[in-house]
């Protein structure tokens, strides 16, 4: 008789269990969305992204309604596995720049994005901050960067693609990036960010790289087996084999047009 009890008992205990198990397994599945079309965002940037890639964030605030629409697209539709990887690398990259955007727009003026954790507890930096949730999953800009995009892409173009909204960062780009031009797009803006001199000073005896190219040296070392034959790949004067490379400081000033 125990043992029958014991049984039924354990019966009712894997049942709930299950059932619990198949709610969570419901609830944890997103409605499937089409890929997003990034269409708002590329007529904000080409309006007010100038040619450096300096941003003019007043204009960015005149248009908020339109950025805010943008998204609210975004939130919208998570990534999903039937996306291709083109897809969802376009997504994530525009995702991180305009929710970036969206962080200066909300606090301007500042004269560093760094200053926005101000008053705001148990955030390290602002990139802790969470404040992006897509279809009820919630993110800061740390996990778009380092979570999803260095994580699951281990593409070192990357690192022109994403912007920071600081001067030594790499310009933003002054269009959307799309599934359907992808590897080309960020073949251009690391070769613009390499050759930029406000940036990146290269020679063929000396070079003095951004700190982006230390800081995440191993993502460029998976890439090209080392920081300087990465560089090299898009340097229109390519650096010495027996060049010193230095690392210049990091200016995190708003990369506001003037």
């Amino acid at each position: 008789m125990t043992r029958k009890i014991s049984f039924f008992l354990f019966g009712m205990l894997l049942l709930g269990t299950l059932l619990s198990c198949s709610n969570q397994l419901t609830y944890n599945v997103k409605p499937q969305r089409p890929p997003v079309k990034h269409d708002l965002w590329d007529q904000l940037l080409k309006k007010h992204v100038n040619a450096e890639g300096f941003v003019d964030y007043k204009g960015m605030i005149r248009d908020s309604a339109q950025l805010n629409q943008y998204l609210e697209l975004l939130q919208s539709a998570h990534p999903q596995r039937s996306w291709s990887r083109e897809e969802q690398m376009a997504y994530w990259i525009n995702a991180y720049n305009a929710f970036t955007v969206k962080l200066i727009v909300d606090h301007y003026p500042v004269s560093s994005i760094k200053d926005i954790k101000n008053g705001i507890p148990f955030v390290n930096t602002v990139w802790d901050i969470k404040f992006i949730n897509i279809q009820g999953q919630e993110y800061d800009l740390n996990a778009i960067e380092h979570g999803i995009l260095r994580k699951n892409f281990r593409d070192g173009r990357l690192h022109a693609a994403v912007n920071c909204a600081s001067f030594s960062c790499p310009p933003l780009r002054a269009e959307a990036y799309t599934a359907e031009r992808l590897d080309e797009q960020l073949d251009d803006s690391m070769r613009r960010f390499v050759n930029d001199p406000l940036r990146n000073h290269i020679s063929p005896d000396k070079a003095e790289l951004s700190a982006i190219f230390s800081w995440f040296s191993g993502d460029f070392k998976k890439d090209a087996g080392s920081v300087r034959a990465f560089v090299n790949r898009f340097a229109k004067t390519p650096i010495g084999p027996d060049a010193k490379i230095s690392y210049l400081d990091y200016d995190w000033s708003l990369n506001e047009a003037k």
